[in-house]
């Protein structure tokens, strides 16, 4: 079996192909492509790779995201570097799904049905809801009717939130209009929790875990008895951790205040917090944690104190999730900072020494793949491990399919009726 995994971002697009078995999905991919851009419409840079070692660069200018969807589509099959014969080879493709809202709690065919669904649902993720969209319709035109095409929502590993995080304090009828905590970067997290139950040799049911996403957005869940207890984003992504450009949580009278008094709008109070706070505004230097380390590193006193905040928020919703969990067995750090950054994972935990959680300095500074980076005293397992967000996509495309054949009785030839 092959199943595709398509990633949309706003400016990025990730793709891998996987082969798996009747029950489990090969960890190393078969292909692997990546976009990224600036504006559309204008140029590309793609990046087609091939478990062989194989792969091929290139720019090209893209007039939208379905183009490059389909660009990238056709060169699996491609005469220059062919990983499939044809498209009937791919058994299925899973996409991702920002908001699911509550109703999509798992993976889920793209039925007619699915699909306006996740078109509703679009105001509470616009900038992420219709990319997705985008792609699955260029697949359509490039793949269908070959193919079976499955939705996993990175809401939907927080539907085991219970009421007490997911409710917010205002007027009772909140949630059941939808005004409520989702979460998100949940396909992460599901995988990040997975992968240290993994490394640790424990099973995933009796660990109490923080998991850390650290990219360019951020967000921290506990997971106890594997399931997501609490997690720090809540009815939009901005919600939480301070971000590479996103502000995380503030004072909501802050935001009356601007609208009132500052004149500001709801558009320029969205741009504000959403694209010009985080690291990027209280630097004054970037969103990417690595000029600002630099900067930092190099004597600038803003972009310290910008490290020294993003460290402490972290540092202040790690120790906020505690009570969900009723103890800290394992700290796991992932993402582009969560994963890379050193500097950063020794900030943290020496503002957790009072958690019992202590480096191995070495380890941290040099970690070797998916590994434990705690010191042997550490009273708190600490781990640096690399997620794999496609990965578990196609995992959790599996384990719908799977689900759907015990369900037909025909192992064989069961298909989603699409």
């Amino acid at each position: 079996m092959r199943i595709l995994v398509l990633n949309a971002g706003s400016s990025s697009l990730k793709c891998n192909l996987y082969g798996a078995d009747g029950q489990n999905v090969d960890e190393d991919w078969i292909w692997q492509a990546e976009a990224d851009w600036k504006d559309l419409p204008g140029p590309a840079s793609v990046r087609i790779g091939q478990a062989n070692g194989g792969g091929i660069e290139s720019e090209v200018r893209i007039d939208s995201l379905e183009a490059i969807t389909e660009h990238v589509l056709r060169s699996v099959a491609s005469q220059e570097a062919p990983v499939i014969q044809s498209f009937r080879d791919i058994d299925i493709v899973g996409h991702r799904v920002v908001h699911g809202g509550e109703r999509y709690r798992q993976a889920t065919p793209l039925t007619a049905e699915v699909r306006a669904g996740i078109r509703e649902l679009a105001p509470f993720a616009p900038l992420h809801n219709p990319l997705a969209l985008a792609v699955i319709e260029a697949t359509d035109r490039i793949l269908a009717p070959y193919t079976e095409q499955i939705a996993v929502f990175d809401t939907a590993f927080h539907a085991t939130l219970p009421p007490q995080s997911y409710v917010y304090p205002g007027p009772a009828d909140w949630a059941g209009r939808g005004l409520r905590r989702y979460g998100f970067h949940g396909i992460s997290h599901q995988y990040i929790g997975a992968k240290a139950a993994e490394v640790l040799k424990k099973d995933p049911g009796e660990l109490r875990i923080v998991t850390c996403h650290l990219g360019n957005g951020c967000s921290l869940c506990a997971i106890g008895g594997g399931k997501s207890l609490e997690t720090t984003m809540g009815f939009t992504p901005l919600e939480g951790l301070m971000m590479g450009s996103r502000s995380g949580t503030v004072d909501p009278g802050l935001v009356i205040y601007l609208l009132k008094q500052e004149d500001f709008s709801a558009e320029s109070v969205d741009r504000l917090l959403n694209r010009d706070s985080g690291l990027k505004g209280l630097s004054g230097i970037s969103s990417d944690l690595r000029q600002v380390q630099a900067a930092a590193d190099a004597g600038n006193q803003q972009a310290e104190q910008a490290l020294q905040v993003y460290t402490y928020r972290l540092a202040y919703f790690i120790s906020a999730l505690l009570p969900a969990l009723g103890g800290l067995d394992a700290l796991a750090f992932a993402g582009g900072v969560g994963e890379n950054s050193w500097a950063i994972r020794e900030r943290v935990c020496r503002q957790l020494n009072f958690l019992g959680v202590f480096l191995n300095h070495v380890c941290n500074r040099e970690p070797q793949g998916d590994c434990v980076i705690s010191s042997e005293n550490s009273q708190v397992a600490v781990l640096r491990v690399r997620t794999r967000e496609n990965l578990q996509i196609a995992r959790e495309c599996l384990r719908l399919k799977a689900a759907a054949q015990r369900g037909s009785g025909d192992s064989s030839q069961s298909r989603f009726h699409l």
